[in-house]
């Protein structure tokens, strides 16, 4: 297992990272205006797909839906890495125990791998323009929700419980929020694992189709560029790769901040 000064160094790398979403605050107060344009000219037929977006988010939260994904596939990429297992798959407690830096690795492996998934993705819905943004939003959405929950595998988490998925959902919140909202989810996502505020988590929660609103609102400007016909092929690539990308770090590392402190705890419970 890790030492304790490792722990805290991954840990100041995290806490790094939370005080760099600071800068974005502009450029997420720019991609909204245009929404509230792009709200008016919508036609109904996108307007529905968001609602439908909307209630899978329900199922989402209550049963995982269709987004629930399963565990074996993630665990297997661990199994020839952790010794002791020989033919046996790995469970949730292997994983949990995983070192750190093997986390890390099939984190960033997973999403690479997702990106390319949602440039393809980007690319094949941005051929209509505005028509096939109908398509492209829930289907975004999906994926999002996908590599969140196989970020809480490779940390160890089981998106099974509903109390994990809850925290995937707050992940989601998080990576399309502003600098305000940021702030307020990092301390309650700090406080996650504590018994004391495992119930306040929950009922904040409660307005949870706020962060459907924020996320579709978040493409904005650009997703006004991919409106063009033809000419959205490039711009909708890029930017579902830079919105998976953008989702599965802001999971990858309050998994990561999670798993640490835990660890932290542990190595604090055992000393005293």
């Amino acid at each position: 297992m890790e030492s304790r000064q490792f722990l805290q160094q991954a840990l100041a790398e995290v806490e790094a990272w939370e005080r760099d979403q600071n800068d974005l605050w502009f450029w997420e107060k720019l991609g909204r205006l245009p929404f509230v344009w792009l709200d008016k000219i919508t036609p109904n037929f996108v307007r529905e797909k968001l609602g439908t977006a909307v209630d899978e988010m329900a199922a989402f939260l209550e049963t995982g839906g269709t987004y629930l994904v399963q565990d074996k596939a993630i665990y297997s990429k661990f199994r020839p890495r952790l010794e002791g297992l020989g033919a046996e798959m790995p469970q949730a407690e292997d994983v949990a125990g995983a070192p750190l830096v093997l986390m890390d690795e099939i984190a960033r492996n997973l999403t690479e791998s997702r990106a390319a998934f949602a440039t393809v993705q980007g690319a094949t819905t941005g051929i209509g323009g505005i028509f096939t943004l109908a398509i492209d939003i829930p289907l975004l959405l999906g994926t999002s929700l996908k590599i969140l929950q196989e970020m809480a595998l490779c940390y160890g988490y089981r998106p099974e419980e509903k109390r994990e998925r809850l925290f995937v959902v707050k992940c989601l919140q998080f990576a399309s929020s502003d600098i305000v909202g940021k702030k307020a989810i990092l301390a309650e996502l700090s406080r996650f694992d504590e018994p004391a505020a495992q119930k306040d988590v929950i009922a904040q929660l409660q307005g949870w189709r706020e962060v459907v609103v924020t996320y579709t609102e978040n493409f904005g400007w650009k997703k006004l560029f991919q409106m063009v016909p033809i000419a959205g092929i490039l711009f909708g690539a890029y930017l579902n790769r830079s919105t998976v990308q953008d989702v599965a770090e802001a999971g990858r590392m309050l998994y990561r901040k999670r798993r640490i402190l835990e660890r932290l705890r542990a190595q604090q419970g055992a000393a005293d």
